[in-house]
């Protein structure tokens, strides 16, 4: 996938469960983990807001591109 969710990344920094940021911004924790598992055809801006606003970052700090030829290199070098 050439969208690499970094959730799990920011949430460690911030020293924050899944489970704590989903209460504070109202959403359901089983659909934080769907997100943080990259697992989402999409995510709402209201919902994005919410996260950035409680994590202190911006959306760039949440999500990665990584194209295809990206991941192809990468493999090739990890090899």
């Amino acid at each position: 996938m050439p969208i690499i969710v970094r959730l799990d990344v920011m949430l460690a920094k911030r020293k924050m469960t899944s489970r704590d940021l989903a209460a504070r911004i109202g959403i359901a924790e089983q659909n934080l983990s769907l997100l943080k598992s990259g697992k989402v055809r999409g995510v709402r801006f209201s919902t994005l807001e919410a996260i950035c606003a409680e994590l202190g970052c911006q959306p760039g700090d949440l999500f990665e591109y990584q194209s295809e030829a990206d991941d192809a290199q990468h493999s090739a070098r990890s090899k």
